[in-house]
Protein backbone atom coordinates (compact mmCIF):
# COMPACT_ATOMS: atom_id res chain seq x y z
CA UNK A 1 0.00 0.00 0.00
CA UNK A 2 1.50 3.47 -1.34
CA UNK A 3 2.13 5.91 1.80
CA UNK A 4 -0.36 8.80 1.66
CA UNK A 5 1.44 12.22 3.03
CA UNK A 6 -0.58 15.26 3.62
CA UNK A 7 0.92 17.13 0.88
CA UNK A 8 -1.11 15.13 -1.43
CA UNK A 9 -4.07 15.09 0.58
CA UNK A 10 -3.63 18.90 0.32
CA UNK A 11 -3.54 18.79 -3.56
CA UNK A 12 -5.74 16.91 -3.38
CA UNK A 13 -8.28 19.05 -1.65
CA UNK A 14 -7.49 21.81 -3.75
CA UNK A 15 -7.55 20.37 -6.78
CA UNK A 16 -11.46 19.05 -6.08
CA UNK A 17 -13.04 20.79 -3.06
CA UNK A 18 -13.50 17.77 -0.98
CA UNK A 19 -12.81 17.59 2.68
CA UNK A 20 -9.49 16.41 4.16
CA UNK A 21 -10.74 13.15 5.26
CA UNK A 22 -12.43 12.21 1.86
CA UNK A 23 -9.09 12.98 -0.12
CA UNK A 24 -7.02 10.96 2.26
CA UNK A 25 -9.78 8.28 1.56
CA UNK A 26 -10.18 8.32 -2.05
CA UNK A 27 -6.09 8.24 -2.31
CA UNK A 28 -5.95 5.40 -0.01
CA UNK A 29 -8.26 3.66 -1.97
CA UNK A 30 -6.79 4.90 -5.06
CA UNK A 31 -3.38 3.30 -3.83
CA UNK A 32 -1.87 6.82 -3.61
CA UNK A 33 -2.91 7.27 -7.65
CA UNK A 34 -3.86 10.75 -8.05
CA UNK A 35 -5.80 10.78 -10.86
CA UNK A 36 -7.60 7.91 -9.93
CA UNK A 37 -8.04 9.27 -6.49
CA UNK A 38 -9.92 12.27 -8.17
CA UNK A 39 -11.99 9.96 -10.18
CA UNK A 40 -13.32 8.02 -6.98
CA UNK A 41 -14.30 11.65 -5.68
CA UNK A 42 -16.37 12.36 -8.72
CA UNK A 43 -18.15 8.91 -8.37
CA UNK A 44 -18.95 10.02 -5.01
CA UNK A 45 -20.69 13.17 -6.15
CA UNK A 46 -22.51 11.19 -9.10
CA UNK A 47 -23.79 8.80 -6.30
CA UNK A 48 -24.84 12.11 -3.75
CA UNK A 49 -26.63 13.90 -6.74
CA UNK A 50 -28.82 10.96 -7.41
CA UNK A 51 -29.96 10.41 -3.76
CA UNK A 52 -30.84 13.83 -3.79
CA UNK A 53 -32.08 14.53 -7.10
CA UNK A 54 -35.47 15.39 -6.04
CA UNK A 55 -34.68 17.42 -2.94
CA UNK A 56 -35.76 21.15 -2.87
CA UNK A 57 -32.55 23.84 -3.98
CA UNK A 58 -34.32 27.09 -3.38
CA UNK A 59 -31.51 28.60 -1.27
CA UNK A 60 -28.17 29.89 -2.81
CA UNK A 61 -26.61 32.57 -4.72
CA UNK A 62 -28.08 34.86 -7.38
CA UNK A 63 -25.08 36.57 -9.22
CA UNK A 64 -25.03 39.19 -12.34
CA UNK A 65 -22.20 39.86 -14.13
CA UNK A 66 -21.44 42.66 -17.05
CA UNK A 67 -18.71 42.28 -20.06
CA UNK A 68 -16.51 45.27 -19.93
CA UNK A 69 -17.90 47.15 -22.45
CA UNK A 70 -21.06 47.00 -20.30
CA UNK A 71 -22.91 45.56 -23.71
CA UNK A 72 -24.21 42.32 -22.39
CA UNK A 73 -24.75 41.03 -18.89
CA UNK A 74 -26.00 37.77 -17.52
CA UNK A 75 -27.59 36.35 -14.37
CA UNK A 76 -27.42 33.01 -12.57
CA UNK A 77 -28.20 31.54 -9.81
CA UNK A 78 -26.32 28.73 -8.03
CA UNK A 79 -28.94 27.09 -6.33
CA UNK A 80 -28.64 24.81 -3.35
CA UNK A 81 -30.30 23.25 -0.32
CA UNK A 82 -29.59 25.12 2.66
CA UNK A 83 -28.87 28.91 3.76
CA UNK A 84 -25.93 27.84 5.88
CA UNK A 85 -24.25 26.61 2.56
CA UNK A 86 -25.33 29.45 0.61
CA UNK A 87 -23.68 31.74 2.43
CA UNK A 88 -20.47 30.15 2.44
CA UNK A 89 -17.50 32.21 1.18
CA UNK A 90 -16.36 29.08 -1.04
CA UNK A 91 -19.97 28.88 -2.03
CA UNK A 92 -20.08 32.36 -3.27
CA UNK A 93 -16.95 32.02 -4.80
CA UNK A 94 -17.87 29.70 -7.15
CA UNK A 95 -21.08 31.16 -8.13
CA UNK A 96 -19.19 34.73 -9.26
CA UNK A 97 -16.36 32.07 -11.18
CA UNK A 98 -19.19 30.42 -12.54
CA UNK A 99 -21.23 33.59 -13.66
CA UNK A 100 -18.01 34.85 -14.91
CA UNK A 101 -17.44 31.99 -17.33
CA UNK A 102 -21.58 32.36 -18.22
CA UNK A 103 -21.05 35.70 -19.74
CA UNK A 104 -19.60 33.93 -22.87
CA UNK A 105 -22.86 31.90 -23.44
CA UNK A 106 -26.41 32.14 -24.89
CA UNK A 107 -28.10 29.82 -23.42
CA UNK A 108 -28.32 27.54 -20.16
CA UNK A 109 -27.65 24.45 -21.80
CA UNK A 110 -24.23 25.46 -23.88
CA UNK A 111 -23.11 26.69 -20.36
CA UNK A 112 -23.62 23.70 -18.95
CA UNK A 113 -21.47 21.76 -21.23
CA UNK A 114 -18.58 24.43 -21.41
CA UNK A 115 -15.46 23.67 -19.48
CA UNK A 116 -14.84 24.84 -16.24
CA UNK A 117 -11.34 23.96 -14.53
CA UNK A 118 -10.70 20.80 -16.60
CA UNK A 119 -14.59 19.53 -15.90
CA UNK A 120 -17.75 20.47 -17.86
CA UNK A 121 -20.03 23.17 -15.57
CA UNK A 122 -22.36 20.40 -14.90
CA UNK A 123 -19.52 18.32 -14.08
CA UNK A 124 -18.86 20.51 -11.16
CA UNK A 125 -21.90 20.89 -9.99
CA UNK A 126 -21.94 16.86 -9.73
CA UNK A 127 -17.93 17.38 -8.21
CA UNK A 128 -19.78 19.80 -5.43
CA UNK A 129 -23.08 17.95 -4.98
CA UNK A 130 -20.35 15.03 -3.38
CA UNK A 131 -17.97 17.66 -1.75
CA UNK A 132 -20.83 19.82 0.17
CA UNK A 133 -23.11 17.11 0.13
CA UNK A 134 -26.08 18.80 -0.98
CA UNK A 135 -27.98 18.85 -3.89
CA UNK A 136 -26.43 21.51 -6.08
CA UNK A 137 -27.50 23.15 -9.82
CA UNK A 138 -28.14 25.83 -11.80
CA UNK A 139 -30.92 27.48 -11.47
CA UNK A 140 -31.84 30.95 -12.99
CA UNK A 141 -29.56 31.13 -16.10
CA UNK A 142 -30.97 35.14 -18.01
CA UNK A 143 -28.63 36.96 -21.08
CA UNK A 144 -29.39 40.30 -21.47
CA UNK A 145 -27.87 42.65 -24.65
CA UNK A 146 -28.01 46.29 -24.93
CA UNK A 147 -26.39 49.30 -26.05
CA UNK A 148 -25.56 49.64 -22.06
CA UNK A 149 -26.21 46.99 -19.55
CA UNK A 150 -26.21 47.44 -15.86
CA UNK A 151 -26.63 45.10 -13.01
CA UNK A 152 -27.73 44.89 -9.30
CA UNK A 153 -27.43 42.59 -6.96
CA UNK A 154 -29.01 43.00 -3.72
CA UNK A 155 -27.62 42.55 -0.31
CA UNK A 156 -27.53 38.58 0.39
CA UNK A 157 -27.30 37.34 -3.04
CA UNK A 158 -30.93 36.56 -3.21
CA UNK A 159 -31.93 38.60 -6.23
CA UNK A 160 -29.89 39.96 -8.96
CA UNK A 161 -31.06 42.12 -12.23
CA UNK A 162 -30.13 43.06 -15.62
CA UNK A 163 -31.45 46.17 -17.63
CA UNK A 164 -30.82 47.01 -20.71
CA UNK A 165 -30.49 50.85 -21.76
CA UNK A 166 -30.78 52.42 -25.43
CA UNK A 167 -27.54 54.61 -25.24
CA UNK A 168 -24.39 54.62 -23.65
CA UNK A 169 -25.23 58.58 -22.72
CA UNK A 170 -23.51 60.43 -19.37
CA UNK A 171 -25.10 59.00 -16.72
CA UNK A 172 -26.08 55.39 -18.04
CA UNK A 173 -24.31 53.62 -15.28
CA UNK A 174 -25.96 55.58 -12.38
CA UNK A 175 -29.72 55.55 -14.44
CA UNK A 176 -29.07 51.41 -14.92
CA UNK A 177 -27.99 50.57 -11.59
CA UNK A 178 -31.14 52.77 -9.95
CA UNK A 179 -33.16 51.20 -12.84
CA UNK A 180 -32.15 47.34 -11.78
CA UNK A 181 -32.54 48.18 -8.19
CA UNK A 182 -35.83 48.97 -9.20
CA UNK A 183 -37.06 45.72 -11.10
CA UNK A 184 -35.22 44.09 -7.48
CA UNK A 185 -37.43 46.04 -5.43
CA UNK A 186 -40.57 46.18 -7.60
CA UNK A 187 -40.52 42.93 -8.90
CA UNK A 188 -42.28 43.70 -12.29
CA UNK A 189 -44.43 41.42 -14.44
CA UNK A 190 -42.78 43.15 -17.87
CA UNK A 191 -41.01 46.04 -19.32
CA UNK A 192 -43.70 47.86 -20.36
CA UNK A 193 -47.73 47.35 -21.42
CA UNK A 194 -46.55 44.69 -24.87
CA UNK A 195 -44.81 42.43 -22.88
CA UNK A 196 -47.53 41.66 -20.68
CA UNK A 197 -48.79 38.37 -21.62
CA UNK A 198 -52.23 38.11 -23.08
CA UNK A 199 -53.45 35.33 -20.45
CA UNK A 200 -51.99 37.74 -17.49
CA UNK A 201 -54.45 41.02 -19.06
CA UNK A 202 -57.37 38.31 -19.33
CA UNK A 203 -56.79 36.98 -15.63
CA UNK A 204 -56.79 40.86 -14.01
CA UNK A 205 -59.84 41.68 -16.43
CA UNK A 206 -61.60 38.41 -14.74
CA UNK A 207 -60.37 39.67 -11.41
CA UNK A 208 -61.73 43.34 -11.66
CA UNK A 209 -65.14 42.00 -13.03
CA UNK A 210 -65.52 39.76 -9.81
CA UNK A 211 -64.82 42.88 -7.98
CA UNK A 212 -67.39 44.69 -9.34
CA UNK A 213 -70.03 41.94 -9.79
CA UNK A 214 -69.84 41.84 -5.83
CA UNK A 215 -69.76 45.59 -4.93
CA UNK A 216 -73.05 45.50 -7.24
CA UNK A 217 -71.87 47.67 -10.21
CA UNK A 218 -74.57 47.21 -13.15
CA UNK A 219 -73.33 44.46 -15.66
CA UNK A 220 -73.49 46.94 -18.53
CA UNK A 221 -70.53 49.10 -16.62
CA UNK A 222 -67.84 46.49 -15.90
CA UNK A 223 -66.07 46.54 -19.42
CA UNK A 224 -65.14 50.32 -19.20
CA UNK A 225 -64.37 50.27 -15.11
CA UNK A 226 -62.61 46.86 -15.91
CA UNK A 227 -60.17 48.87 -18.47
CA UNK A 228 -59.40 51.35 -16.00
CA UNK A 229 -58.32 49.11 -13.13
CA UNK A 230 -56.22 47.04 -16.27
CA UNK A 231 -54.36 50.52 -17.05
CA UNK A 232 -53.71 50.66 -12.94
CA UNK A 233 -52.60 47.12 -13.44
CA UNK A 234 -49.96 48.18 -15.81
CA UNK A 235 -48.85 51.22 -13.65
CA UNK A 236 -47.90 48.97 -10.80
CA UNK A 237 -46.42 45.96 -12.55
CA UNK A 238 -44.37 46.99 -15.64
CA UNK A 239 -41.11 48.54 -14.90
CA UNK A 240 -41.13 51.95 -17.34
CA UNK A 241 -44.24 52.53 -16.15
CA UNK A 242 -43.81 52.24 -12.20
CA UNK A 243 -42.98 55.22 -9.96
CA UNK A 244 -39.65 55.29 -9.39
CA UNK A 245 -38.92 54.77 -6.22
CA UNK A 246 -36.36 57.38 -5.74
CA UNK A 247 -38.67 59.77 -6.54
CA UNK A 248 -42.39 58.66 -6.94
CA UNK A 249 -43.38 61.97 -8.44
CA UNK A 250 -42.21 60.25 -12.06
CA UNK A 251 -42.14 57.35 -13.33
CA UNK A 252 -38.81 54.91 -14.14
CA UNK A 253 -39.52 56.64 -17.67
CA UNK A 254 -39.59 59.46 -16.78
CA UNK A 255 -36.36 59.17 -14.44
CA UNK A 256 -34.56 57.81 -17.24
CA UNK A 257 -35.45 61.10 -19.79
CA UNK A 258 -34.30 62.64 -16.61
CA UNK A 259 -30.99 61.27 -17.59
CA UNK A 260 -31.05 61.85 -21.54
CA UNK A 261 -33.85 62.78 -23.55
CA UNK A 262 -33.84 60.26 -25.85
CA UNK A 263 -33.01 57.12 -23.04
CA UNK A 264 -35.04 54.67 -22.64
CA UNK A 265 -35.16 51.58 -20.86
CA UNK A 266 -35.05 48.70 -23.80
CA UNK A 267 -35.34 45.19 -21.42
CA UNK A 268 -34.13 43.96 -17.56
CA UNK A 269 -33.71 40.35 -16.23
CA UNK A 270 -34.54 39.32 -12.88
CA UNK A 271 -33.66 35.89 -11.10
CA UNK A 272 -34.53 35.32 -7.60
CA UNK A 273 -34.15 32.67 -4.92
CA UNK A 274 -37.01 31.21 -2.92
Amino acid sequence: MAKITAAEVNKLRKTTGAGMMDCKNALVEADGDFEKAIEILRKKGQKVAAKRADRDSSEGAAIAKVNSDSTSGVIISLNCETDFVAKNDGFVTLANELADLALGYDSKADFLAASFNGLSVQEKLTEQTGVIGEKIEIGGFSKLNAAFVGSYIHAGNKIATLVGLSEAVDGAAVAAKDVAMQAAAMNPVALNEDGVDQSVIDKEIEIAKDQLRQEGKPEAMLDNIAKGKLKRFFKDNTLVNQNFIKDSKQSVAQYVKSVDAELVVTGFERVALG
